[in-house]
């Protein structure tokens, strides 16, 4: 029989890992997919053979832990083994600021970056993932770990240029249990879940081999935590295991395909179905799934793909750092990877403050890199190696007695002087996250670029300026930096989420608008840049997303395609100018009516007749269908502006096929300026599919002219549409397109179908509502009496 279980998980990095413990521990029937293998302490790769094959690529039988993509603006490195991310990351678990959850923040590439929730909400389960973490800064004041200079020049730096400075909570166990006395390399006494590798794990010894797998285990890295404890409920954690397919069942859940790489290279197929589906693969993992699947999947949100970021991550150095008293000691290969941070506000932080705000981290690094590091000197080598070849050539020549080598070997070797007196530094915080994903010939594409984020890398690298020349050292920029490259290891977004399927693909709690039941709970559902560090806020959103999931029921925010109103979901941000609540009073009389309708329209044309010419002459055309929804009909014929709300979806080819429609605002009849006209207005807000923000604004006309023209007044809507989401009161700007659209024959008898009423008398609401809209037709078409000429 088909395997079945209550859920899979597939990834274990912070979100997948999180899940599988919450999930597992509350009596869920777990199976955790990872395509990568168990890494034991003592494992991880030293040696240059070792490192060799340490990187993943299965088409060449290479199963190692690296996997490392490049794209054009960007190269990342990721990582493929049980424990994700957290076995090559540098520990720092920092909560994302307060003021950063921003809310239709305007990007300069177009579109909003819009948090749908708080760090409010958010609070309680960062709290959740530090009792399991149990992260503590480095322990500066304890006399075994005092010795780290380049954490007191960067907090000299930051006091010097007048910005805050931290040491940020590190997931690394400086003692051998949590709030015990510190020491390196102590035996670490085991949580009560024990641990899924057998194997005995030692404290911190200050090797900054953080970043490539930490052979003492002193990382409380995923595998060593929330796996551990995963294992422990019960949960069947399959390493070696790469997801390829997942495919939705009639009667609901998912079937999930996956490849079991063996020892000898070769590959197996299984399958396994199950209720619920979480995707925690890590953003280019999550997204390749997504995206390689959509034809299984047609009706994932347009939003797919949108909102990449690389968390505004730069790679610069530190030089030859130099105090009074000549080289300044900064020893980057000594201690944690990380151990420093110094924070620069952004421009939401309060008023007085400018830019997009970031930090500056310090980056140890191997001792075996510092060797590397001199042999690469080139000038400074050679000069050394053709001095040692001089002095042994005229020995010979002279025939000297010496035969003693150890001073002229020492003079071989390097002062170290390069090494010592300079440190990486790393800048990450808040780019535009504006970068879209595609799939090109099944590989993942990504079109992302530092240009929109010029003003953020470029206030980043001031910092980084700031904090060289006050330890007296040089600045350099990474040499990638030359063609405006970056390297990231925060690849964020993709799979947003969003308040409703226009802005999200998934909503605020990871479940799929359209798809129930599934989730994704890693970086890829960040809808912007985290900031700090992004391990934590994700970790903190994957355990969120398991209190919705467990406690069971429909998302709030739906889970159709069809896309919600934003302004009527619990939480959500209102839009100036729309009308707030869910529904209207209790008891109260409701409708809705479907409206169809199709046209010609025209890019680059500003008024709808000369649009409607040029899209007829191009084959270019744009259709709609909304839902016109009156909430309180009471409300609605006391108005004047008989006001609606409209929600459906809009196509158009040339702005990329289908685009949600979200919110609208419909005017039914509304008083003209002349006497004897009346109007109809539209204001739809809309995205594209990069996430640019767009205003269709379009109306009909009124008016008894001669002829017959009751038909052709109420069935041609002229339309113009802008950039920006364009509200009433705003100055709308230059159309980027226009057109008229029509009502067909047949549309219209369809529409007639789609009338529904809701309340305690649905026909008499029917009958209220079609005796205004006719009174006024008729007050506009009908005869006229020999008053009326007058």
């Amino acid at each position: 029989m088909a395997e079945h279980v209550d859920v899979v998980v597939v990834g274990t990095g912070f979100g997948g890992s999180v899940s599988a413990y919450r999930l597992a521990e509350a009596g869920k029937s777990v199976v955790v997919l990872e395509r990568g293998r168990k890494y034991p302490p003592g494992s991880f790769a030293r040696s240059p053979a070792e490192m060799r094959n340490n990187f993943w690529d299965p088409a060449r039988r290479q199963y190692g832990l690296f996997d490392v993509w490049s794209f054009r603006g960007f190269a990342s490195v990721v990582s493929a083994g049980v424990g994700g991310g957290s076995l090559i990351y540098a520990n720092v678990l920092k909560r994302k600021d307060e003021n950063w959850f921003v809310h239709d923040e305007p990007l300069r590439g177009g579109g909003y970056e819009t948090w749908p929730i708080s760090r409010a909400e958010l609070d309680p389960h960062y709290d959740a993932v530090e009792r399991m973490l149990t992260p503590a800064p480095y322990p500066l004041d304890h006399p075994d770990f005092s010795d780290m200079p380049r954490t007191k020049a960067m907090r000299e730096a930051a006091t010097a240029l007048g910005l805050e400075f931290e040491r940020p909570p590190l997931a690394v166990r400086f003692a051998a249990r949590p709030g015990g006395e510190p020491g390196t390399g102590l035996p670490i006494e085991e949580a009560g879940y024990g641990n899924l590798h057998g194997e005995q794990r030692r404290t911190c010894r200050l090797c900054g081999e953080c970043n490539i797998g930490c052979n003492d285990g002193a990382k409380n890295s995923l595998d060593h935590t929330y796996l551990s404890a995963a294992q422990h409920y019960d949960a069947d954690i399959r390493d070696m295991c790469e997801v390829r397919l997942i495919r939705p069942l009639p009667g609901g859940g998912y079937e999930v395909g996956y490849r079991e790489h063996q020892p000898d290279g070769v590959t197996r197929a299984r399958t396994i179905s199950c209720d619920r589906l979480v995707l925690g693969a890590g953003t280019f993992g999550t997204l390749h799934l997504l995206l390689r699947n959509r034809p299984r999947l047609p009706r994932l949100s347009r939003a797919l793909g949108t909102r990449f970021t690389g968390n505004g991550d730069l790679l610069t150095f530190l030089l030859k750092a130099k105090d009074r008293d000549g080289v300044r000691d900064l020893e980057a290969n000594r201690g944690p990877v990380i151990t420093s941070a110094i924070r620069v506000p952004d421009a939401v932080d309060g008023e007085g403050i400018t830019g997009r705000g970031h930090y500056i981290q310090d980056a140890g690094y191997p001792s075996f890199v510092a060797w590397l590091v001199e042999a690469a000197n080139a000038p400074s080598q050679l000069n050394r190696i053709f001095g040692f070849a001089a002095k042994r050539l005229l020995n010979a020549i002279d025939r000297s007695p010496s035969t003693s080598l150890s001073h002229d070997l020492s003079e071989l070797l390097d002062d170290g002087v390069f090494t010592e007196s300079s440190v990486p530094l790393l800048g990450m915080g808040r780019d535009v996250p504006d970068g879209v994903v595609r799939m090109r010939e099944g590989w993942l594409d990504i079109d992302w670029t530092t240009e929109t984020s010029e003003e953020y890398f470029s206030g980043v690298r001031a910092t980084m300026r700031g904090v060289s020349e006050v330890l007296g050292g040089e600045y350099r920029d990474n040499p990638m930096w030359l063609t405006k490259r970056i390297i990231t290891v925060h690849p964020l977004g993709g799979a947003p989420m969003g308040r409703h399927s226009g802005e999200g693909l998934c909503d605020p709690y990871g479940e799929v608008y359209g798809y129930p039941g599934l989730y994704v709970a890693d970086g890829s559902a960040m809808p912007g840049p985290v900031g700090p560090n992004p391990s934590m806020t994700i970790a903190a959103w994957a355990d969120r997303l398991c209190d919705r999931l467990l406690g069971g029921g429909e998302s709030d925010y739906g889970s159709t395609v069809e896309p919600t109103d934003p302004h009527c979901s619990e939480g959500a941000v209102r839009v100036p100018g729309e009308p707030a609540g869910r529904g209207g009073p209790a008891g109260s009389a409701g409708l809705s009516f479907t409206e169809e309708m199709t046209g010609s329209f025209a890019l680059g044309e500003t008024e709808p007749r000369q649009g409607e010419l040029v899209g007829r002459r191009d084959e270019r055309g744009l259709s709609f269908r909304l839902t016109i929804a009156i909430e309180d009909l009471d409300r609605f014929l006391d108005d004047p502006g008989h006001l609606a709300k409209a929600t459906g979806w809009l196509h158009c080819d040339d702005l990329g096929g289908r685009l949600a429609v979200p919110f609208g605002r419909f005017n039914l009849l509304v008083p003209g300026s002349a006497t004897d006209t009346r109007h109809m207005y539209y204001r739809l807000h809309l995205d594209d599919l990069a996430g640019n923000p767009l205003t269709l604004t379009g109306h009909k006309d009124l008016h008894d002219d001669a002829g017959p023209d009751l038909w052709s007044d109420t069935t041609t809507l002229y339309v113009r549409m802008y950039s920006g989401h364009v509200y009433e009161d705003d100055e709308p700007g230059e159309p980027i397109g226009a057109g008229v659209l029509h009502i067909r024959k047949r549309d219209f008898l369809q529409q007639l179908t789609t009338i529904r009423a809701t309340g305690p008398d649905p026909l008499g609401s029917v009958e209220r509502f079609g005796r205004m809209f006719l009174g006024r037709l008729w007050e506009i078409y009908g005869p006229r009496g020999p008053e009326d000429e007058e």
